[in-house]
């Protein structure tokens, strides 16, 4: 009933910068939250970004924050990430999660459990 879209990957130089973004469509009955995870090959998920419905207020990573941005649009069925300065090891699947629940500062001890999950989009950083 909820069905989120990543697009926006590719190749970029280090240092560069690259935009994703996520859309939501389908039958939403009930408010959700946004949040970004990656996957490098042989590597775990791990927590990027997590946006509120309303967009008001966000939470990262350490390892993101100061460089990656995530928003919400007036009509709230687009998220977006925009990376900046990336690094080699920001090289990953990126997959956006709408989630009912808020972890606030907990996201990064989350098990992951999201209602509903996109198919990713891949991020390659080159030097």
């Amino acid at each position: 009933q909820l069905q989120l879209v990543e697009s926006g990957g590719g190749l970029v130089p280090a240092g560069g910068s690259l935009r994703l973004s996520c859309i939501a469509s389908g039958q939403i009955s009930m408010t959700y939250h946004t949040a970004w995870f990656r996957q490098a090959p042989g590597k775990e998920r791990e927590f990027v970004a997590a946006i509120t419905w309303s967009g008001g207020t966000t939470y990262y990573a350490d390892s993101v924050k100061g460089r990656f941005t995530s928003s919400r649009d007036n009509a709230k069925t687009t998220v977006v990430l925009q990376m900046s300065s990336l690094k080699a090891e920001d090289t990953a699947a990126y997959y956006c999660a709408a989630n009912y629940a808020w972890y606030g500062s907990r996201w990064t001890r989350v098990d992951y459990d999201m209602n509903y999950w996109g198919k990713g989009t891949l991020v390659t950083v080159s030097s």
